[in-house]
């Protein structure tokens, strides 16, 4: 998990490392699923050109439902059955023929204005991501259509930290600290302040890192020998230290505090 404020440019970039990392036989389909943002769209098809690009369909049905709630109001019974049909209509592969009938709709002499401008910018919408939304195909091959996991990660890494009460950012807080927030959601938190100390005592003090044990150990270990000492019974160390420095390979050069 990773996040960053640098803009889309620096999320794809990063993202075009990861997926590079991961690229190998076993990779059968590549997806990019996305809301629809024309910006997004064309950074997408710039940086990963050989990937099916998906139209993330809660995007999609979002349209339907200003439609439907133009068209019959939002307490009106028919709301849902109408919604049901033209959501199956558009998962059918039938979105064309969608399109066709909003624009005669809007055409149409008893359509408000309002019921026009909700009709049209539906068919707009669904005509520029028409190429997007071939979800009879992508449901058949077991593809994703919907980032509602990806908006719950986003919304539990990012704002469930940083919208709290009174809270006030700058870019460079804000980074720093999601980054740091990426090293404890990834389970790397020991790891990467291991990491950390290693860098700071190599630009301090040009010396190997020494060899260290964590306090609690310590402590064992001290009572052990106390213990053995008291009984008269040859000097020697309980082995009940565990080594806590054993860096993973990983690249933490970047975060904030490393070197």
């Amino acid at each position: 998990m990773w996040a960053t404020l640098d803009g889309k440019d620096a999320a794809l970039a990063r993202l075009a490392k990861q997926v590079a990392l991961r690229q190998g036989s076993h990779i059968q389909h590549q997806v990019a699923l996305c809301d629809g943002c024309e910006a997004l769209q064309s950074r997408l098809a710039n940086q990963f050109s050989d990937f099916t690009q998906v139209l993330d369909f809660i995007h999609a049905d979002e349209y339907l439902w200003n439609v439907a709630n133009s068209l019959l109001g939002e307490t009106n019974e028919q709301r849902i059955p109408w919604m049901a049909e033209h959501t199956l209509q558009m998962l059918s592969g039938q979105t064309e023929q969608l399109i066709a009938d909003f624009r005669c709709l809007s055409q149409a002499p008893a359509t408000t204005s309002n019921q026009r401008e909700q009709l049209i910018q539906a068919a707009n919408y669904f005509e520029r991501n028409l190429p997007y939304m071939d979800y009879p195909t992508y449901l058949a091959r077991g593809w994703p259509i919907a980032s509602g996991v990806i908006e719950g990660a986003c919304r539990h890494f990012v704002k469930d930290r940083c919208e709290l009460s009174g809270m006030r950012w700058n870019q460079d807080g804000a980074e720093h600290l999601l980054r740091l927030r990426a090293v404890a959601e990834n389970d790397d938190w020991d790891t990467y302040h291991d990491f950390r100390k290693r860098q700071r005592h190599a630009r301090l003090y040009r010396s190997p890192f020494p060899s260290q044990t964590a306090l609690e150990f310590q402590a064992v270990d001290d009572v052990a020998i106390a213990k053995t000492a008291t009984s008269g019974a040859t000097d020697h160390r309980v082995a009940t230290s565990q080594p806590v420095n054993v860096c993973r390979p990983k690249n933490y050069a970047e975060l904030p505090l490393a070197v």
